[in-house]
């Protein structure tokens, strides 16, 4: 609403859960990591973008609805950074169906190798239950939303800590304007006939207003 971005209902709920998704993610990680996904959809042909930092407790994301690669079959991308790490971690899989949730689940049996398990509630409530060394996966496996909306009162559960995720990009013109810096020989093929252009933001689909002096 802030940036005047309308979807159509799939695609904002598709984007809204895959926050979510992405956000329980992270608090069932350890903390000091950063995760990206990325989802390429055939159809509706779409990227789904989303990104949680345990260090900011922030996520934020975007949908990417023109100019996208068609593929055969629907794509999932992750990407996981942290300070100990020479390098980041990627993996690629292939998902089915169209409910972020489901990505989830299959992206945990491939590349996290152990099972998981997503529910959607009411009033936007979502749990995520992640298997453990010696999990009952049978138990696991026969979950459903319900069960998992009350298993604290069927189970015996600790807190161990307290994470609160915010949506927060922290992108601003001092971010963006860096990126143009290659462009400041190539003005009029960047600005073409105009005073002013818009550049909008890859993470979050912020949209700033940049003039030739700002460079």
């Amino acid at each position: 609403m802030q940036h005047g971005i309308r979807h159509s209902q799939e695609l904002d709920e598709m984007l809204k859960d895959s926050l979510a998704a992405i956000t329980l993610h992270c608090v069932a990680r350890p903390w000091a990591e950063t995760v990206a996904w990325t989802v390429n959809l055939r159809a509706p042909r779409v990227n789904i973008f989303v990104t949680g930092s345990s260090l900011e407790e922030s996520v934020t994301g975007r949908l990417f609805t023109e100019d996208v690669r068609e593929p055969d079959r629907n794509f999932f991308y992750s990407q996981v950074t942290a300070k100990q790490w020479a390098e980041p971690r990627l993996s690629t899989l292939e998902v089915e169906g169209r409910d972020p949730l489901r990505w989830v689940e299959q992206y945990y049996a491939q590349s996290e190798q152990r099972p998981a398990r997503m529910f959607r509630h009411d009033d936007e409530l979502f749990t995520l239950v992640t298997a453990q060394p010696d999990c009952d996966e049978e138990w696991l496996a026969g979950l459903d939303a319900d069960a998992a909306e009350r298993i604290q009162e069927t189970e015996e559960t600790t807190l161990l800590e307290t994470r609160r995720f915010h949506f927060n990009c922290g992108c601003d013109l001092g971010r963006i304007l860096p990126v143009l810096g290659s462009w400041r020989e190539r003005m009029d093929e960047l600005f073409e006939d105009a005073d002013v252009i818009t550049v909008q933001c890859p993470r979050c689909a912020a949209k700033y207003r940049v003039t030739r002096d700002m460079l």
